[in-house]
């Protein structure tokens, strides 16, 4: 795998400072997206929530995140903040916005004083670094970022190698046991000719996912496959997160068909805490 060394012994396309930098970032642009929208709006991707309800998604993972980094925690944090959002119906906006772009600034900082490969708890083993929190903020607002977009009707687009870096973390958290492990309800996701290939038609950018061994296996690279999804590497993003692409966009997906939405069906088990997400 390409890039530069990255948390839990992995490689990550993108440094500690740069995942650092798109939280600020993903979060301007998300707080622009919104801006002037009515935030009781729905969010057609987040069923059940509406637009204020999503930011303040946002901006509660943004606070567990910086809570677990700024004190060093060691154990797991509540993450009550990122998901009780119910009571949230009708926000200021004024107000909203201003919490938003504070909260990502203490997140930021935060990370800053920690630096890289400092140890904490994550709610991933053998992740157990800022690493983790610094990347997984920035893809979590940059996926949240499309929601926003979408609910407020304006355009969605994001940088290529922060998609393909989203992509890559995907791909590895689709690798953990809990996402091909048996158990009960579970649908199998191992065994003989299950392979998938994620092609961006837009940019030199491939995935190569082998289901055939004892656990899964990625790498980039294109190659046959049971099942083939082609797409702009937006779209890929999205289609993994389970969004739909909007204005008629999208992937297509040749080949066993079943076999990619079980195999996201598992890869998404990391979500599961977060029934809108």
């Amino acid at each position: 795998m390409h890039g530069t060394p990255g948390y839990g012994g992995r490689m990550t396309t993108l440094t500690f400072e740069r995942h650092r930098a798109e939280i600020l970032l993903q979060t301007t642009l998300l707080r622009d997206h919104v801006r002037g929208a009515d935030l009781r709006a729905p969010v057609p991707s987040c069923p059940g929530w509406n637009l204020g309800q999503l930011l303040r998604h946002v901006g509660g993972a943004h606070g567990w995140a910086e809570t677990v980094v700024r004190t060093r925690a060691v154990g797991p944090v509540s993450d009550e903040q990122v998901n009780d959002v119910a009571r949230f119906v009708d926000e200021d906006p004024d107000v909203l916005d201003a919490w938003l772009a504070v909260g990502a600034a203490r997140l930021a900082e935060a990370l800053r004083g920690a630096g890289p490969r400092t140890r904490v708890w994550t709610p991933a083993d053998g992740l157990e670094s800022t690493d983790f929190w610094a990347r997984r903020m920035a893809h979590e607002t940059l996926v949240h970022r499309f929601d926003a977009a979408l609910a407020a009707g304006v355009p969605y687009a994001a940088e290529a190698e922060v998609v393909a870096d989203a992509l890559d973390e995907w791909m590895e958290y689709a690798a953990f046991p809990e996402a091909y492990g048996a158990g009960p309800g579970r649908p199998a996701l191992l065994g003989p000719g299950r392979t998938l290939c994620f092609w961006a038609t837009d940019a030199d950018a491939s995935w190569l996912v082998d289901l055939t061994g004892d656990r899964p296996g990625w790498r980039h690279g294109h190659g046959r496959a049971a099942v083939t999804v082609r797409g702009p590497l937006t779209d890929l993003l999205l289609f993994v997160y389970g969004r739909a692409a909007p204005d008629g966009g999208g992937v297509d997906v040749t080949g066993d068909e079943e076999l990619v939405h079980v195999w996201r069906e598992r890869a998404g088990f990391w979500l599961e805490a977060d029934d809108s997400d």
